[in-house]
């Protein structure tokens, strides 16, 4: 087993990371614990601080320390705290065994020196959709299993888009998207509703149309990336979209879907309950890319990851806490907790369709996603993703072009990831 330094000291923007509507996360804090290897207790941290103790989660957490023989101290806090308290306690060396990580801090904290890998753990890691796994990767190694992943697709309202004529199965491209914009709001109802917040939010709603169109994190002032953004600016200036998209956060934009005025809104698995629950009927469609096809949506949800820790007799433990929290029945129990999390292997997505059918439009997303630290971008993403939202910004304000406002957002990017 490789024993690492922690660099320092560490200075990190984590709150860019933190996207807490994604993992269904609330706020909350958590005193740290202290780890006692000769009590056979391990430490534990999550971001779940809404899942109290008793409850079926925590309950679940225990019961896998049970199996692998210890006691499991659990302390949840949410999402920001949580990186920052790990971060914290890579420099001081009192980081717990086990922190389940929203997946964009993976890297951040890899970066640091403070996670184990997996193949130093021993973890197979085999049967992990690429795609999700690659949110956890840094230089080639990974740091971590998801426990599942969400992502965005298409909410619609069934009864505006049948009054309008509109089949949601034609909707394959941008063009035939735009168009059921028309007819939907020629009809007398509003069109689409999304977040276009100046936060991660902002970004993580943006990069479906920002990776349908082809574009790159690294050119950021692409062609590609610049259709992206007219788009929606396009969509603004005709009253396709509302004004509010500019300050709309996802739970907003949410909420303007729920008044039934809206044909459509971009928003994630997290509302499927919400959607089934309406007077109106809903169903989901798979966010099109610019020509034909899916567009990759970023994923939300955590990794499962190992510190690094001086006692290294430690990690045989560690991995059967993790082997077991990471079966693909484990996956399931996980999805339905954290409704809907899907999980990130075939046998899991298939034992979770078997009991919920109706997630097949989102394991099909998922599969389709994209982590946002892939490409190896790792700690240059939140620099970056502030670029990309400030360029959002600018754009549906109409203080800029699109082609001016991603030009900006270039040379900021490329300044920032230069002088780090």
């Amino acid at each position: 087993m490789i024993i690492k330094t922690i660099r320092g000291p560490l200075v990190v923007a984590v709150a860019a990371l933190a996207v807490g509507a994604l993992a269904g996360c609330s706020s909350g804090s958590g005193d740290t614990p202290s780890s006692d290897s000769a009590g056979g207790t391990y430490t534990w941290w999550d971001p779940y601080p809404q899942h109290e103790d008793g409850s079926d989660w925590a309950n679940r957490v225990q019961a896998c320390g049970t199996e692998a023989g210890v006691t499991i101290q659990r302390t949840a806090y949410d999402t920001t705290a949580l990186t920052n308290q790990a971060l914290l306690a890579a420099q001081e060396g009192t980081a717990p065994d086990i922190i389940l990580l929203d997946n964009p801090a993976v890297s951040t904290l890899a970066d640091t020196g403070m996670l184990t890998t997996t193949d130093e753990l021993g973890l197979d890691t085999s049967d992990i959709d690429a795609n999700l796994l690659a949110a956890g990767e840094l230089d080639g190694k990974d740091y971590g299993i998801p426990i599942g992943a969400n992502t965005l697709a298409l909410y619609y309202n069934a009864d505006i888009l049948s009054a309008a004529g509109v089949d949601p199965a034609s909707i394959t491209s941008w063009s035939s998207l735009t168009d059921a914009l028309a007819k939907v709001t020629a009809a007398g109802h509003k069109g689409i509703t999304f977040a276009g917040i100046n936060t991660e939010e902002g970004s993580f709603q943006f990069l479906p149309w920002f990776w349908g169109a082809g574009a790159d994190l690294t050119k950021l002032d692409s062609p590609q990336a610049v259709k992206a953004l007219e788009l929606w600016t396009d969509w603004v200036k005709k009253g396709y979209a509302p004004q509010s998209v500019i300050s709309n956060s996802q739970n907003t934009s949410w909420e303007e879907f729920l008044t039934g005025d809206f044909a459509f809104s971009e928003n994630g698995t997290w509302q499927v309950d919400s959607a089934a629950g309406q007077p109106f009927k809903t169903g989901v469609i798979e966010l099109p890319a610019e020509t034909s096809g899916v567009a990759p949506a970023p994923t939300g949800g955590e990794f499962i990851t190992a510190p690094v820790q001086k006692d290294t007799a430690r990690y045989d433990t560690t991995k059967k806490i993790i082997d077991c929290m990471t079966t693909p029945e484990g996956f399931v129990q996980t999805a339905n907790t954290f409704a809907y999390y899907i999980p990130p292997t075939s046998d899991g997505q298939e034992k979770l369709l078997s009991e919920h059918p109706e997630l097949e439009t989102w394991v099909s997303a998922v599969k389709a996603a994209k982590g946002r630290t892939s490409d190896n971008l790792g700690t240059d993403y939140p620099l970056i993703s502030e670029q990309l939202w400030t360029a959002v910004q600018s754009a549906l304000s109409g203080a800029s072009s699109p082609q001016d406002a991603l030009s900006a957002a270039q040379q900021a990017a490329s300044s920032a990831t230069n002088g780090k």
